[in-house]
């Protein structure tokens, strides 16, 4: 395993190129020197948040700290990145595409491809849904140009949820610039889809985005635009299931923002609001892909802790949460789409890290790993993890090195 190259030792690079000391960059992004210097070290890991701020601090993108994209032992194995460039030709022509070599499927049958593809996407099944990307949204493009009325409707519908798909491989992946292109894409077939709350998962999508970027005042003014205009769509302000998990993922996006931008008690009235949407839904939904309930709420709860630096709540309040399933702690059901399952065990494994619990936090890595491999792979807090485990482990135990290896590094 390569030692060179984790996540402190890139941010150490950048801070000397840009000439700071350490502690004028901990002084820019608000967090102790001594903390600044153990993140250098390696033996602390920052957030997702510090990320974005350290990134901004330095001038670069998230990406360059990140060390995205990973082509690596990983990427030699599994050649994920291999449909990018087809991708980016896709993108590029998306309203004068090339012509087909044949004549694309019928409507339904792509319709159908392409829900298989959306269920890949939510269970991280990121390896094997890419090289089905290109050819589909090649062909749902000529059908949506092509025809008019309802069918040109649903096609661009079924063209916006193949772009969302391609937004997340691209992400996922580490490609921040082509990721961009397909938000951007999703908002244009979704602006032609005659569905209003398609183009508001567009501009909750665009949202995240932002705030992956550590663009916060802008993504909380596009997140509150949208729980008023999910209000406003709804039949006499009844909001239907679709009308509630719209409204509970933009409040717990809002929640994770706020927590990022150092406001926990915003953060936890935006849990409040996002809790009374699930209450009324009583049960785990993905209407528009959008995973929100009562479970994903928990989820965010534990997440805008983390996020905020208290990790030792976020820690006692999964055990709090265990009691109710008679377990140690709270184990997330199984129902749920595999990605969000796995993000959480990796957040968790980053807290317990953080606590010094190295053997949870790598429990937790084997966790996530399990429940979606592909998503875990190429996320880079499993990866700056468990290489901070090899780090700290005097044992020179082989299974921690060997999930650092099975990450690429």
């Amino acid at each position: 395993m390569s030692t060179t190259s984790h996540i402190g030792e890139r941010i150490r690079e950048l801070r000397k190129i840009r000439q700071l000391t350490v502690r004028q960059l901990a002084g820019k992004v608000s967090v102790s020197t001594s903390l600044m210097e153990k993140i250098e070290a390696g033996n602390r890991n920052p957030a997702p948040g510090l990320i974005a701020q350290i990134a901004r601090a330095l001038r670069v993108g998230p990406d360059r700290i990140t060390g995205q994209p990973y082509m690596n032992g990983a990427e030699t194995e599994e050649q994920a990145q291999a449909v990018i460039p087809e991708l980016r030709r896709i993108l590029l022509t998306y309203d004068n595409p090339d012509d087909l070599v044949v004549a694309p499927r019928p409507l339904g049958v792509l319709a159908a491809e392409m829900d298989h593809v959306t269920q890949m996407r939510q269970d991280g099944q990121y390896v094997p849904m890419g090289p089905l990307l290109p050819g589909l949204l090649s062909e749902l493009t000529h059908v949506a140009l092509g025809s008019s009325g309802r069918e040109q409707q649903q096609a661009f519908g079924w063209l916006a949820r193949g772009y969302r798909a391609t937004n997340s491989l691209a992400h996922k992946l580490g490609y921040h610039d082509l990721s961009f292109t397909a938000i951007e894409r999703v908002r244009w077939a979704a602006d032609q889809s005659g569905d209003p709350l398609m183009q508001v998962t567009s501009a909750y999508l665009k949202a995240g985005a932002m705030v992956r970027m550590g663009s916060y005042s802008s993504a909380r003014r596009v997140l509150e635009g949208l729980t008023e205009e999910i209000e406003r769509l709804a039949p006499e302000q009844c909001l239907s299931e679709a009308h509630l998990a719209l409204q509970g993922a933009a409040l717990l996006k809002l929640a994770i923002l706020e927590a990022r931008d150092g406001h926990p008690e915003r953060a936890q009235a935006r849990l409040d609001d996002a809790r009374g949407c699930a209450a009324l839904l009583r049960q785990d939904t993905t209407h528009y892909e959008m995973s929100f309930g009562p479970t994903n709420v928990r989820i965010h709860e534990v997440a805008t802790l983390i996020d905020s630096g208290d990790t030792e709540q976020a820690l006692a309040r999964l055990r709090a949460w265990g009691a109710e399933q008679d377990r140690d702690e709270w184990e997330v059901p199984d129902t749920l789409a595999g990605e969000r399952v796995s993000h959480h065990y990796i957040d968790v494994a980053a807290a317990r890290l953080a606590e010094g619990d190295r053997a949870g936090s790598y429990r937790d890595l084997l966790h996530a790993r399990r429940v979606s491999p592909n998503h875990s792979r190429f996320h880079p807090t499993l990866r700056s993890t468990a290489a901070t485990l090899v780090r700290l482990d005097r044992q020179q135990d082989d299974s921690i090195a060997g999930l650092a290896r099975w990450a690429g590094m």
